[in-house]
């Protein structure tokens, strides 16, 4: 006897016939879609990712996440790769070349010439260190201006020159382009603003002064305003 459940070419004529029943569908087993295994929660380090790998998984997304641990692996090369500096170092007039002109290829320089005599100066000093310290992959570097620059006029101090791949790309000269006590986060912005670092600020920390100081000088004319007209009233 004829299996009734056999795909043949009788048994569907039967079934049309309505004398064998349907054949039973069987359920679709989709595949799982990559881009929903990309949207899970895997964490934001290799840790992270080892630590799901040691549960149980399917074979999709135990691939993905053996992907994704090597690109994070990757990654932390290239950064420690780059990550090579984290101070700010002296330099002389004799250094220069090698420090600068020769620091590597695609390695932003900060240049600060400074004097101690100038207070700005020495802000900007302190600042370097600090940034020096988050943004290991920028050569921070300075130098006493008369000791690099023969000859060096005051009135430029404190004068940065950023430099890259041995050719000068910014140069901030004087006081005026970072106000009379600029904050770090005002330095660190005007190095974010030239895509030498890559900071975490979302805007120009000086326009919330501004901001302010706008507020405060429409406060001030409101409230003379309002004290002048009660008394013209009183009049």
């Amino acid at each position: 006897m004829q299996d009734p459940n056999e795909d043949t070419e009788w048994n569907d004529i039967l079934r049309r016939k309505g004398i064998l029943p349907p054949k039973p569908v069987e359920p679709e087993i989709e595949d799982p879609d990559p881009e929903e295994l990309e949207a899970k929660d895997y964490g934001t380090t290799v840790d992270d990712l080892d630590a799901l790998l040691d549960d149980e998984l399917d074979e999709d997304e135990e691939k993905i996440m053996q992907q994704m641990r090597e690109s994070r692996i990757a990654a932390l090369k290239l950064k420690a790769s780059k990550d090579k500096f984290g101070e700010v170092k002296e330099i002389t007039a004799q250094s220069w070349t090698q420090e600068v002109n020769q620091a590597g290829e695609d390695i932003w320089v900060i240049v600060h010439l400074y004097d101690k005599g100038v207070m700005l100066s020495n802000i900007l000093n302190n600042h370097f260190v600090h940034l020096a310290q988050k943004y290991k992959h920028v050569k921070f570097v300075r130098g006493v201006a008369k000791q690099c620059v023969p000859n060096y006029p005051d009135k430029n101090l404190p004068t940065v020159f950023v430099y890259r791949n041995g050719t000068l790309a910014i140069q901030w000269i004087g006081g005026g382009n970072f106000g009379p006590e600029p904050k770090l986060e005002v330095v660190e912005w005007m190095l974010h603003e030239k895509t030498i670092i890559d900071s975490d600020l979302e805007e120009d920390p000086r326009k919330k002064t501004e901001d302010m100081s706008r507020f405060c000088s429409a406060k001030v004319i409101f409230i003379y305003l309002n004290y002048v007209g009660k008394g013209q009233n009183n009049e």
